[in-house]
């Protein structure tokens, strides 16, 4: 539940940083996507998140969904891997810049998805 509410907090900084600016976030994106472990890093963390979510799902305030998040982020992570490096870079950069003034609208959309995604792993139900 930790590691879930851990992701969630993340996810939360992620999304401010995208409020506060939008365009060094874009920069970011492409700066990380030039880095030779970026390709190797997006799979393996989407995997490790995925598998954590799984594996945690019950522990949680709404188990099927968190699970459905996991299995997601897995299946992510193994269409990468089967992906092209270059591809995947390419495809990063484009994102990046196509959404640069989107991503403070973005960012203001996952801050409630991150808080509901921390009250989930750290919330209990009444039964």
């Amino acid at each position: 539940m930790y590691l879930i509410a851990a992701f969630g907090l993340l996810m939360m900084l992620l999304s401010l940083s995208m409020v506060a600016k939008p365009d060094s976030f874009s920069n970011g994106i492409i700066t990380f996507s030039k880095k030779s472990y970026f390709h190797v890093f997006e799979i393996v963390s989407r995997i490790a998140a995925g598998i954590i979510f799984v594996a945690y799902a019950e522990n949680t305030i709404f188990p099927k969904t968190i699970s459905f998040i996991g299995y997601g982020l897995i299946l992510v992570g193994l269409g990468l891997a089967l992906t092209p490096p270059k591809l995947h870079r390419k495809f990063a950069v484009w994102l990046a810049n196509k959404f640069r003034r989107k991503f403070r609208l973005i960012g203001i959309a996952s801050v409630p998805l991150s808080i509901i995604l921390i009250y989930a792993a750290n919330g209990t139900v009444n039964a």
